[in-house]
């Protein structure tokens, strides 16, 4: 039993720290970082990603930081079990959810753009009117919206970590500002603040879960 905890705790706490450092390092990877202009039309999407392969690598990076975003929302989920109980569970299901949505726009953008990239601009200029349906998210992309439940749904979970006193106040607070800061019309300077803030919050509680776990 100590073994099968100590192996949850080390790909918990493991889970939780590289997550958000992950995402941060997805959104360095943006052209234009400090660009305040948000993408309405296809002409400044294909500006975006047309022969830049940094674009792709980012929202590959953040593609590949859902399997540790949702083992770390089901860790959190299974550690509250009194004043946060339902904080963990309710937040969990959320959070579990949106990663999914999540994965559906990152994918999207990182496979189907890529791909569109590779082709020459012959090509490539015939296709830039239909990428508009990417921009507008039309027909079933909509739901690519919801990826915006997975901050809410760690917000949840962090309102139960901080009830259950598993992190500070101000600890929790940190968390919950950087999470809250996702939720911009993809201007990426302000992605990275509310990045740092999750680090600020996050890792500590990972390196807690490390250090606590019997063993490590």
């Amino acid at each position: 039993m100590d073994k099968h905890k100590r192996i949850m705790d080390v790909i918990a706490g493991v889970s939780i720290i590289v997550f958000p450092i992950m995402m941060l390092i997805g959104f360095l990877l943006h052209r234009d970082l400090m660009s305040f202009v948000i993408v309405t039309t296809a002409e400044q999407l294909v500006e975006n990603f047309r022969h830049n392969w940094m674009f792709h690598y980012g929202h590959l990076v953040v593609t590949l930081a859902i399997p540790f975003i949702i083992l770390a929302s089901m860790y959190i989920m299974n550690t509250l079990k009194n004043k946060g109980l339902w904080y963990g569970i309710i937040g969990g299901l959320i959070a579990v959810f949106g990663s999914v949505m999540l994965a559906l726009d990152k994918g999207s953008l990182c496979l189907v753009l890529a791909g569109f990239d590779t082709l020459p601009d012959a090509q490539f200029s015939g296709l830039v009117p239909y990428l508009q349906v990417i921009v507008d998210k039309a027909g079933l992309l909509w739901i690519n919206w919801l990826f915006a439940l997975l901050p809410l749904g760690f917000i949840i979970q962090t309102i139960g970590l901080i009830k259950e006193q598993q992190v500070k106040v101000l600890q929790g607070s940190s968390i919950i500002f950087g999470l809250l800061l996702l939720y911009n019309p993809d201007i990426e300077i302000i992605s990275v603040v509310g990045a740092i803030f999750m680090i600020i919050g996050l890792v500590p509680l990972g390196v807690k879960i490390l250090k606590q776990s019997p063993g490590t």
